[in-house]
This record gives C-alpha cells, structure tokens and sequence, in this order.
C-alpha cells in the first residue's frame, strides 16, 4: 500500500474527475451531491455510481452507470451492495472506509490475470443526514505495455496498488 498527499489519480479518467470533484470543494473539504454535474461528467457516466452508506454499514447504489450493470451482470441501481456475493461485490466496496475517514480521494488498482479494475472513491457533503461515495470504477483488459498511456496503471506488476490523499 502506498499514501501519497495531494492524490491525482492512476489513470487520465481518475484525474479528469478528481480535478472537476476538487474545483467543486470552492474552499470546503469535500463537494455535495448538488454540485456535482452529471453533464461535466458525460464521457465517465457509464463507469460512475454513487452509493450510500446506511446507519447499518450497509453500501446502497443511489446511480449505477452501464458498466457497473456489465459487471454485476444486473441493474444495482437500489440495491444493496450485501445482496451480491461475489468478487465484484468486493471490488466496490474498496476504499469506501477510507475514503470517509481521510474524507478526501482514494483509489487504486486490482491486477487480475486478463483485466484490471481501477477503482476511485471520492466523498460528497451531505450535511450529515448520510454517508455519500462518488465511484468511478473501470475494469480494463490488459494488453502489450505502450498500447495506451491510460493502461500503464493496467501493467504493474503488483496485485493490489492504493494511493489515498
């Protein structure tokens, strides 16, 4: 595990979102759910959900873009995150801990042997009435190094790499 101050992001999809997430702090730790644009965000919707955490721990997806349908092979948009018990399932719940305690970004890298599966968690403000994430979650065949910069995080050699702010 590696802890790096001022976390950018692994991939240029994580950085895009955290430079629009951070613009929306204007002077606060973390944005709410209402400054957040969906129309901004439009070429990362299918990888992005937001989920919240329940009084009981329980993770609830509120939005699930296309990708997090292929993944989990249904719509989540609803559910409950404990409903599916599978390697997917573990893959999303990721960095939501941490990204509630250090309340500031936090994302990472999954080596699988075919794919990888970059994950990023950023908070939202609420006012405290509940927990909100913002995640973008990609999962990404690996191919021969150099065919995409955005794949570099996708070739490491570690199986499990976490950067948090």
């Amino acid at each position: 595990m590696f802890e790096s101050n001022g976390f950018s992001g692994l991939t240029k999809a994580q950085s895009a979102i955290i430079k629009y997430w951070q613009s929306k702090c204007r002077g606060r730790v973390m944005p709410t759910r209402q400054d957040i644009d969906p129309g901004v965000l439009r070429s990362h919707l299918s990888a992005i959900s937001i989920v919240e955490i329940e009084a009981d721990g329980g993770v609830r997806f509120r939005i699930a873009g296309s990708q997090v349908r292929a993944v989990f092979g249904r719509e989540m948009r609803g559910r409950r995150l404990d409903e599916i018990n599978d390697e997917a399932a573990d893959m999303w719940s990721l960095g939501l801990t941490a990204v509630l305690d250090k309340r500031a970004p936090v994302g990472g890298v999954i080596q699988r042997p075919h794919d990888c599966h970059t994950w990023l968690r950023l908070p939202l403000e609420t006012g405290g009435q509940s927990r909100l994430v913002l995640c973008h979650d990609m999962v990404i065949a690996k191919r021969l190094p150099g065919d995409d910069d955005d794949l570099k995080s996708c070739n490491k050699s570690n199986s499990i790499d976490v950067l948090a702010a």
